[in-house]
């Protein structure tokens, strides 16, 4: 069963939005996500527990204004929701294989949702508490980066976004995350921030996103997701927000 909540526009008509995020406890890790905006663009991330030792990570940027893809981020989550455990929630399952399907499945729905082509980079994963290991994908996104002490490693895109043709896959791979290591995911409108008041006129990049993650003390998800949206109001300045900007990160604690 679907279930959305409403949001009233200027003519009372109800307008579909995906239903707010909370994240599940996660036994051996600290998850979090901090997002800066009017939520006038397509940044959209979401989790859910699919079984006792799995959880599922996602995060979306679908192109276009929130009054034209509302739709289509909450069809998007319905398919990671529901689909996401039933394929996930038997023990024996092949992850690489279920991410694939998931990921099939979402871009499919975001097809027939926008009845048309709607680029979405897209970044999901399937977290296993019991071994501490990261079955992934990455569709078209910024790369995942995962800090393994102070090693940083790009969990780059392995295929187009999601939202372009309707039989694109992307390539599934696992990796582990030792104690203390961090997954942090950024989406576009942090990397493209623009510098302003002293800074380089340039983009912010995605190389200054891994010097904070990998200087970043000791703390929390929600400090690092903080620190990094922090960072990077100051490099923009006041300039206007053109676009939605989102940290998501996963700790490993124990």
């Amino acid at each position: 069963m679907r279930h959305l909540f409403h949001s009233q526009v200027p003519d009372d008509t109800p307008s579909v939005e995906p239903i707010p995020t909370v994240f599940p406890q996660i036994e051996g890790a600290d998850i979090a996500a901090v997002f800066v905006g009017k939520r006038i663009a397509g940044d959209f991330y979401d989790s859910v527990r699919v079984s006792p030792e799995r959880v599922l990570i996602g995060m979306l940027d679908v192109a276009g204004r929130r009054e034209t893809n509302r739709e289509i981020l909450s069809a998007a989550q319905e398919i990671f929701r529901n689909l996401g455990t039933e394929l996930f929630s038997r023990p024996d399952i092949n992850e690489s294989e279920a991410m694939t399907e998931l990921s099939l499945r979402i871009n499919r729905g975001i097809i027939e949702t926008s009845k048309g082509v709607r680029s979405c980079p897209a970044f999901f994963a399937c977290y296993h508490e019991k071994f501490g290991t990261l079955c992934y994908t990455n569709a078209g996104h910024t790369p995942g980066l995962l800090r393994d002490g102070k090693e940083i490693t790009n969990l780059a895109s392995g295929g187009l976004p999601l939202g372009l043709f309707s039989h694109a896959t992307s390539d599934a791979p696992t990796v582990g995350l030792e104690k203390g290591s961090s997954l942090l995911l950024v989406s576009r409108g942090v990397v493209e921030c623009e510098g302003h008041h002293g800074h380089s006129s340039g983009e912010f990049g995605l190389e200054r996103v891994k010097e904070l993650l990998q200087s970043a003390p000791p703390g929390t998800a929600q400090v690092l997701c903080t620190h990094i949206l922090q960072t990077v109001g100051d490099f923009g300045g006041e300039s206007p927000l053109c676009d939605d900007r989102t940290a998501l990160a996963l700790i490993r604690t124990a």
